[in-house]
Parts: C-alpha cells; structure tokens; sequence
C-alpha cells in the first residue's frame, strides 16, 4: 500500500477494509463502486450530497427508490434549485424528518446563487450550508472529492468503539470516535474506505449478532478479543419520551375532492400537505373543524416519532358542494395524490377508507 502517513496498524486496517470493500461492498444508486466504475470517472457531488442527506435517520432500502426518483425529476442542483417547493416535498413524502426536504431546497438554491453551482470541497465551508452538519460535510468531502476526512454516522460509531473497545457511553463518545475516524481515514482511496467502512457497520458489523468471523478487521478488534463486542456502544440513559394528542380532519366533498392544508414552515411535518388538525402541534389553533359538516370521530392512530408519540382522533365528514373551509382547501380527486402525504396522513386516509368501504 502506498505511504499513507499512518502508523502502521491503521495502515494495516485500512488495506484491509479496501480489500474487503472491492470485493464485498454494496453497489447503490449513488455510489461508483470499483467494481463497476472506470479509471476515470468520479462521483457526482450532487448526487452524494443528495444521497447523504437522503440517509440521514432513514434506510438504504428506503432511500433507494426515492434517489432514483429524484434524480429523475431533477437531475442536477440546477433543476433542484428551479423546483416548486410544493413539489420536492410532495416526492420526498414518505421520507420522514420534513426540515430535511426544506434545508435540501435552502441548501440547493445557496449552491446555485453563492457557488455558481459547484459544491465547495473543504468540510468548513459544506457545514455553512444549510442541512450540511460536521458528518454530512465530512462524507461529501470525502465520497466526492477523496479528502481524508473525520466521518461517523451511527454505523462507523458501532464499528469504531466495538474496534477499539470504547466503553465511554455514547453520545459522549462521539468525539473520541470521530478523531478515531480521521486518524485511520488514508491520503488515498479516501471515499472508498468510508463507504467500506459504512458497508462494513451495515453489513457485518450489525448491531446485534454481528457476524465477527467473516469482519476483515476481527484480528484488530479489540472488542472481539474481550468478548464485549455485542455490549458496545454503550449507550447512556435515554430520556423520557413526549405524548402529543390531537385531532385530524379528513373531510372530502360530495365531488370527491378532498380538504387539505400545507402546515407551516415551521414545526411537525412544516411545509407539507396534509389534513387539518389541533392540539398536536407548535401554534395549535382552536380546537374547531376547518369547515362546517357532519363531522364523526371513526377511530384514532398513533404514530412514533423520533422525539415524541402521536396519539390522534380521526374525524371525517362529506361536506356539501358549496362548503367553505376556514383552513386548508379543497383539492380535486384527480390531482390528489394519497403518496404525495407524509405516513402518518396517510395513516389517518387509510382508516377514513376502511371505515367507509367495511
């Protein structure tokens, strides 16, 4: 292996998680594996960029076909940056963590007005960014544009402390781990071995059960040599979880066009299309229906969010012809799109269906 500047047990590591990688790593949508790619050829920064903030607290199988999609309807930060705000959150429904689809907008037109369209290099300047935090703007640094970098999500978190038999509790641990991260991260091949590194958390080195006899690294691993890797990270005591409860209105009028809302930029689901509620909610209303009908309670849902648990009511009602809603409006059957609706409208739509046809 060329002169990397490391010692020479991460020399050692690293050479062996390239090997591992070429051989065993996960071709994905967004990723030049090299297996598949040409001498030549280099990674898309857009598409790392959009793949990274993709996968944040989402999954691989999950992200996979939205990737596609997206970068099927707008191929380049350029298209990204024209689009109508209503429609990069209508696609990224489903996705969860909305802000996420707000900063990919904010973060897209600052690219085009501040760089001219050309993503910056140095992680520093990624953090300015909005959307971009230190692990996001390391990873795009380095998948993009080969800079040895100080990556750590929660896969490489896992695979570090377990490496190193790291017992400080996370998060407190995140440091420690990431300065870890940057002293083994090699001069070259640099995006290789941080996806090596990904696959080898996701694929191997798994949370429960992980599977030491096929690791490439399980001779280095402290954590296997101690008989603690399935102890490891340690996690430091979880607080208390939220309930919110409240109501959601799914109203649809005797033309069959349904009544829906865009929540505010800011709070739960900002910015995205959705049913009128109350009471779960930053600046919860009143609690009334938007509009004036025969509205019944037909059953509740509870949802689970990162921070929170949802506990909602679901009232429906066919409302006349002529119905004037105090919030929200009406959309029309054939321009409404039940996909296009974060999971838990689409929760509350399923019940108000079920309700109906049982």
């Amino acid at each position: 292996m060329p002169d990397t500047g490391l010692s020479d047990s991460a020399a050692d590591i690293a050479q062996k998680l390239l090997d591992w990688y070429d051989q065993y790593g996960r071709e994905l949508p967004w990723r030049l594996h090299p297996r598949s790619r040409a001498p030549s050829q280099r990674p898309d920064p857009y598409q790392v960029w959009l793949s990274e903030v993709m996968l944040q607290q989402t999954t691989v199988v999950v992200v996979a076909g939205r990737f596609e999609t997206f970068v099927r309807l707008w191929p380049t930060v350029h298209d990204l940056a024209a689009a109508a705000d209503e429609s990069v959150m209508a696609a990224w429904a489903g996705l969860g963590y909305y802000a996420r689809a707000r900063n990919l907008l904010k973060c897209a037109r600052r690219i085009v007005d501040d760089h001219d369209g050309v993503f910056p290099q140095c992680p520093a300047e990624l953090e300015t960014l909005p959307g971009i935090g230190p692990y996001t703007a390391a990873a795009i640094a380095s998948i993009a544009f080969n800079q040895p970098s100080a990556a750590a999500d929660g896969n490489i978190e896992r695979v570090l402390a377990r490496l190193f038999a790291i017992e400080t509790p996370l998060p407190k641990a995140k440091t420690q781990l990431r300065q870890l991260a940057g002293d083994l991260c090699p001069q070259q091949r640099s995006g290789d071995w941080l996806q090596g590194l990904m696959d080898l958390g996701s694929l191997i080195c798994r949370p429960r059960n992980p599977k030491c006899d096929d690791c490439p690294l399980a001779q280095n691993c402290i954590a296997r040599q101690e008989s603690i890797q399935e102890t490891l990270p340690r996690r430091s005591p979880q607080h208390r979880r939220r309930t919110a409860r409240g109501i959601l209105y799914v109203g649809r009028r005797q033309d069959g066009a349904w009544l829906l809302e865009y929540r505010p930029p800011g709070g739960l689901y900002g910015g995205m299309l959705g049913w009128p509620g109350w009471g779960w909610a930053e600046n919860a209303q009143q609690h009334q229906p938007p509009c004036q009908g025969n509205w019944q309670r037909v059953g509740d849902i509870s949802h689970m969010l990162t921070h929170m648990d949802l506990h909602l009511e679901i009232h429906t009602a066919h409302l006349p012809i002529d119905a004037v809603p105090k919030a929200g409006q009406f959309i029309p059957s054939g321009q409404f799109r039940v996909d296009a609706l974060p999971s838990l409208m689409r929760k509350a739509h399923a019940l108000v269906i079920a309700r109906q046809s049982g």
